[in-house]
C-alpha cells in the first residue's frame, strides 16, 4: 500500500509540471505555502535548498502569483529565468540566493514588480559584486528595494543611485565604505530611508560606514518623509541636521548609542517629526554595537 501512495504522490507531482496550470496538491507536494483568492494562486512561500529544474518549472507556471518568497542558496541564474512567465508579480522576496551581478538581468521580466527584498544575496559569490543591481532600473513601478546582509558595498550602492524610481530603500549589514552613501543622493523620488551598520568585513578596515558624517549627507536627501536609523553612535549636533528635511515626518531610532537627554532636545528641534527612540541598554550596547560590528 505505501508504494502505491509513493507512486500516486509523485504522478501528482509530475503530471502537475507538464501541465499549464499546477494544482494546489503539486505545490504543497514540494513544500509550497501557498494563498488563493477567487480562486486563483496569487501568493507562495517556499524553501528552494533541494529544488531543481522541476520545481521552478512548476512555479514558472503560476502565472496568476503576485507575491513570491523563496529562501536558499540554490537559486540560481537559471532559476530566475525559468521563472519569467510569472508577469504579474508584484513583490519578490529571495534570502539566501546565489545570483550573478549578470543574473540580475533577468528580472526585466517582471514589469509589474513594486517591491524587491534581497537578504543575505550571494554572499561569498565571486560573480557578485552587487553591480548587477543596475539591471533593475528597466522596472518602471519597483518603488521599495531591500538589500541586506551582503559581502558586497559600494558597487552595490553606486548601482542603487541608478534606480531612479525607487521611493524606499533599506540597507543593513553589508560591506559599503562610508563614501558608498553619497550614491543615494541620486535617488530624486526617495521618500522613505531605513540605514544600518556595515557588517565587519574580512580583512578589511572596521571604519564604520554610518555616523554623524553619515547624517550630514542624509540631510541632503530633502524628498526623506521617513528615516530609519541603525546601530551607530551618533550626537545630538549631527541628529539636529535632520531639521534641514522639509517634509520628514517621521524618525526611528534603534540600537543608536544617544544619550536620552539628546533625544529629548531632538524631539524639540523637530517638533513637528514624531520620534520613536528604542533607549539602548547596556548589553544591547556589548552586543551589538561592541561585540557583533566592532564599533
Amino acid at each position: 500500500m505505501r508504494t502505491i501512495l509513493v507512486a500516486m504522490s509523485a504522478l501528482v507531482f509530475v503530471t502537475a509540471v507538464s501541465s499549464a496550470e499546477p494544482d494546489v496538491a503539486a505545490l504543497q507536494h514540494i513544500g509550497a505555502e501557498i494563498k488563493q483568492a477567487g480562486g486563483m494562486i496569487i501568493e507562495l512561500k517556499a524553501n528552494c535548498d533541494k529544488f531543481g529544474e522541476a520545481e521552478y518549472k512548476l512555479i514558472g507556471h503560476v502565472t496568476t502569483l503576485k507575491s513570491l518568497s523563496l529562501s536558499g542558496r540554490a537559486f540560481r541564474d537559471e532559476d530566475l529565468a525559468a521563472l519569467s512567465g510569472l508577469t504579474e508579480l508584484e513583490s519578490i522576496l529571495l534570502n539566501g540566493t546565489e545570483l550573478s551581478d549578470d543574473g540580475y538581468r533577468h528580472f526585466a521580466a517582471f514589469q509589474q514588480l513594486k517591491r524587491l527584498s534581497l537578504f543575505h544575496p550571494s554572499r561569498d559569490c565571486k560573480d557578485f559584486s552587487g553591480a548587477g543591481l543596475a539591471h533593475l532600473k528597466v522596472l518602471p513601478k519597483l518603488e521599495r528595494l531591500t538589500f541586506a546582509g551582503a559581502t558586497a558595498g559600494d558597487e552595490a550602492f553606486e548601482a542603487v543611485g541608478q534606480l531612479t524610481q525607487l521611493k524606499e530603500f533599506s540597507e543593513w549589514h553589508n560591506w559599503e565604505s562610508p563614501e558608498a552613501i553619497k550614491h543615494l543622493l541620486k535617488l530624486p523620488n526617495i521618500t522613505a530611508l531605513k540605514i544600518g551598520q556595515r557588517l565587519p568585513a574580512r580583512g578589511r578596515p572596521l571604519t564604520p560606514s554610518f555616523d554623524d558624517a553619515t547624517l550630514s549627507i542624509i540631510a541632503q536627501m530633502k524628498s526623506l518623509e521617513r528615516l530609519d536609523l541603525q546601530e551607530a553612535k551618533l550626537s545630538y549636533e549631527a541628529l539636529a541636521q535632520l531639521g534641514k528635511l522639509p517634509k520628514l515626518r517621521e524618525l526611528k531610532a534603534k540600537w543608536v548609542d544617544t544619550p536620552p537627554q539628546d533625544i529629548e532636545r531632538l524631539r524639540q528641534q523637530l517638533p513637528t517629526v514624531k520620534v520613536e527612540w528604542e533607549p539602548l541598554t547596556d548589553a544591547d550596547r556589548d552586543t551589538f554595537l561592541v561585540n557583533k560590528l566592532k564599533l
